[in-house]
């Protein structure tokens, strides 16, 4: 069992740049990646980003160039750094954790407005 809290959203001006973090919790041995999504309203459910364990990272054609994943093992923490953001970046954004032996754990989500 995972559990994820997501922070760090608001409204942030295009071209503005934005950090969200998850932290997770509970059986973190089981953890293989982290992954982050987003929905805007009436739109499915996008992937985003991915990191592995390893520290590879692999990124979305819309987000790539603009976003960087990334991983705290320290504080058990995982970042989403968002520059250069667009209206069309405004959405709900989800951590994901793939989960050994388990079905994927997801946050609450948190929500990011890009707006002027």
């Amino acid at each position: 069992q995972v559990q994820l809290v997501e922070s760090g959203g608001g409204l942030v001006q295009p071209g503005g740049s934005l950090r969200v973090s998850c932290t997770a919790s509970g059986n973190l041995s089981r953890i293989y990646a982290m992954r982050w999504y987003r929905q805007a309203p009436g739109k499915q459910r996008e992937w985003v980003a991915t990191i592995t364990n390893s520290g590879n990272t692999n990124y979305a054609d819309s987000v790539k160039g603009r976003f960087t994943i990334s991983r705290d093992n320290a504080k058990t923490t995982v970042y989403l750094q968002m520059n250069s953001l667009k209206p069309d970046d405004t959405a709900v954004y989800y951590c994901n954790a793939g989960v050994i032996l388990g079905i994927d754990s997801w946050g609450q989500g948190t929500q990011v407005t890009v707006s002027s």
